[in-house]
Formats: C-alpha cells, structure tokens, sequence
C-alpha cells in the first residue's frame, strides 16, 4: 500500500473528522468519560489509535482506553469479564454464534435505530451477523466483511508460463505443470482446525454451487446431498500438490510457504492482504476467484462478516458509548478503516482506493456464503467442527466423503430439525 496520501485520502480522513465532530459536545471541566475498548486484534493497536483520534479530538471529554489479547484466548477472557461485571464499555464482538452466545445472555445492548440512526448505513445481510435469529433484533454494528478465494504469486506463474487458472481442469494442469518445474503449487497444509474449513470452502462452493447452499438453508437438501458429496470428493485431488507432509503443515508455515515463494497459491482470505504486505511489502500476489466447475461456470467466492462492534448493556457510560458506535458506523470511518487496516467496511459509501481491495469488492458481488460460519455455527456440535475434523480424516484416506457427509448432517441434526429422518 502506497504511502502517498492522496487528494481523495485526505478527504477521507477529513470525513472521518468531520462526522465525529457531529457526535461531539462542548468541552467542560469534568473529568474525562474513560470507554475500555476489548478486542481479539491487539496488532491492530497503532491503526485503532488513529482512527479513533478523530473521535477523540471531537469528543474532548471521552477517552478511549484500548486492550487488545490474544485471539485465542479472547472469548474466555471475554465471558468471564461480562459474568463478573467487570466487561469493557465497548466490545470487539465475533459475529454469528459469537454474538448470540453473549446476546443471549443479556451482556450486550439492544442497537435500535433511535439509539443509533447510523444503522441504515448497513445492508440486511450484515446487519444479520450480529443480531439474534430469534428476534432480529441488532447487538452490534458490523466492522468488516471477509472473502474466501485463492492467492497467487503472479512472478512465480508468469515464470513458469501459466495462466492464472478459471476452471478446475486448468487448475489441475496448472499445478501438475508447477509441480513439476519443482515448485509447490498450494502452500495449504491440514494441521491448523479452522484453515481446514477456508480451505474447504474456497474449492468446494463452486462445485456444489448457490442453489444447493439455498437448498441446504432453507431445509430442503442435507449435506448427505449428491452435490455436496462430489464437492468434498474434488478435494482428494489436491493431496499430491500440496506442501509435502501436509497433514502437518501448520497456519504460520503455509503462510510462509507462500511469503518465501517456495508455493505459487495459497487458498485464504482477504484478511490476509494486510497481513502479507507487512511481511513482504513487495510480494507480487493477485486475489481470485477460485476456478470455476466447469470451463464458462460460475468463479464463486465465500463471503462472512467478521464480526461487529458492540455496548456492554451493565457498563454505567452508556451514552458515551452509543456515541463512539454511531461514529463507528459513519462512511468516513470506513474509508479510514479500509486504508489503514486493508479490510473491507461493510458501511454504504465507502470509498475503497486499494485496488486490490476493490477487486475483491468486485468478486464480492458474486459470491456465496461462508456456509458453516453463517448458517451453522450456533450450537454444539458446531459445522465448522465437524467439518475441520472430518476433512482431516478424509484427505488421510480415514474416511470417504459420504461419511463425512453423513457424520456433519447427523451431528447438526441432533438441534436442527430439517436434517433428522422422519
């Protein structure tokens, strides 16, 4: 990301100032308001103090105290805080499961458009990862969206004369052609539970396609259904283009694999556009599509939202906190949090200028869902447990597809009704 600030950044920056002053009041003499922020992406430390500066210097009386932890280790430290009555003010939230899990619960604060005007600022669909499917009502507001695709080192296809693949028979020839030029064609490896799962989605929604997920949602097919059976079933062609020893191939290793460009495409997520370019600020890496079915189908990536931003509903600086939300949901402080985070906002109006970023808000507009984090990830056993452990067991050869297939329809079956055999 370049460091010329241009005319249009500047502009964004000022719209950031600009609408946070709107939530400002007069300075007094009181003592500051002091708002604990908690959130799982401590790295984010230095970005969060800017893009909350705006908010700051508008809002003279409010403090922002930052506390970043381990992602790990987030949800326990979260949970037990919000028990003891001792939570942040304002709370980086996961979305889905982990805001109805606290939702639930009582821990966080209704977000009606009385409350918080700024809401229209968002479409349904992201409104619905952070609100309850019960009663629709919203606990937070969502902070990014996220896309599932595939990574590739340009320099290293370009050398070796391939073209960046759009159909799985090309991609196919394309790593059997890197292979055997000696250089690792997918850096993914098996040995990280919840990479499992990206990597399974990334070339397994364009097999099965939009209108089997449709079906699946809506009660009508389960996962033991032919098409997502012969979806797995795609998977078992990778094994021999994958990093050797696979199975043991961990998260920090396959993102090296593909860093040092000892792999040529990596499947991953827009969250690591960021993430690579501090590494390398030089690596020559494209964002995809994965390849569609068939030669003319459809290149579907998988869409989530990452979570949200929320108020403790027992913290005694209530208004305060509204206040910093609304700010959080204005276009100027997604254009700033796109520039300086290199994520997507989900805000309407944001402006992105990273043309990496806007391409992958491009593929956005065709997209399909990241469908065990958004429809199944509620309840235990969670699908995106059954899933990481079964997809495991089958690129071992320790299962067939259809019996993991059944394994995920039995498990979700014993809380969701659609899936049990009369």
């Amino acid at each position: 990301m370049t460091n010329r600030i241009s005319r249009r950044t500047a502009l964004g920056t000022l719209a950031g100032a600009t609408a946070a002053a709107g939530f400002a009041r007069h300075a007094s003499a009181q003592t500051p308001t002091e708002l604990r922020f908690w959130t799982w992406r401590q790295e984010d430390r230095t970005q969060y103090g800017e893009l909350f500066g705006a908010f700051t210097q508008a809002n003279p009386n409010i403090r922002i105290a930052f506390q970043g932890f381990e992602a790990q280790n987030y949800g326990t430290a979260l949970s037990t805080a919000l028990a003891a009555g001792t939570g942040p003010d304002v709370i980086h939230i996961r979305a889905y499961g982990g805001t109805e899990q606290f939702a639930r619960a009582g821990y966080l604060e209704p977000l009606t458009l009385d409350k918080v005007p700024e809401i229209v600022n968002y479409s349904p669909v992201a409104l619905s990862s952070v609100s309850m499917r019960s009663d629709k009502q919203v606990y937070a507001v969502p902070f990014a969206s996220q896309t599932l695709g595939l990574f590739v080192n340009r320099d290293i296809l370009a050398r070796h004369s391939v073209a960046v693949p759009t159909n799985w028979d090309d991609f196919l020839a394309a790593c059997k052609t890197l292979k055997d030029r000696g250089v690792i064609p997918l850096a993914n490896g098996l040995n990280t539970a919840w990479m499992v799962e990206v990597f399974t989605s990334v070339f397994t929604l364009p097999h099965y396609g939009l209108a089997f997920q449709n079906d699946l949602v809506s009660g009508k097919a389960t996962f033991e259904d032919p098409r997502y059976i012969a979806a797995l079933e795609k998977l078992l062609a990778l094994r021999e283009f994958m990093p050797p020893g696979f199975s043991g191939i961990d998260y920090p290793t396959m993102q090296q694999l593909f860093l040092s460009g000892r792999a040529a495409m990596f499947a991953g997520g827009s969250f690591e556009i960021a993430n690579f370019r501090r590494q390398m600020p030089n690596l020559p890496m494209d964002f995809h599509a994965p390849p569609a079915a068939a030669a003319g189908g459809p290149q579907l990536v998988s869409l989530f939202y990452d979570g949200g931003y929320a108020v403790n509903a027992k913290t005694d600086k209530k208004d305060a906190a509204l206040r910093l939300i609304r700010y959080l949901s204005t276009p100027g402080f997604g254009n700033n949090f796109s520039r300086l985070l290199g994520n997507i906002s989900p805000i309407r109006g944001v402006q992105i200028e990273d043309p990496m970023l806007a391409n992958v808000a491009r593929l956005n507009a065709v997209a399909g869902d990241y469908m065990m984090a958004v429809h199944f990830r509620y309840q235990d056993p969670t699908g995106s447990t059954l899933l990481q452990a079964g997809v495991q067991r089958l690129m071992a050869g320790q299962q067939t597809a259809a019996q993991l297939a059944g394994d995920i329809t039995r498990g979700i079956a014993t809380y969701h009704a659609p899936f049990r055999r009369g």
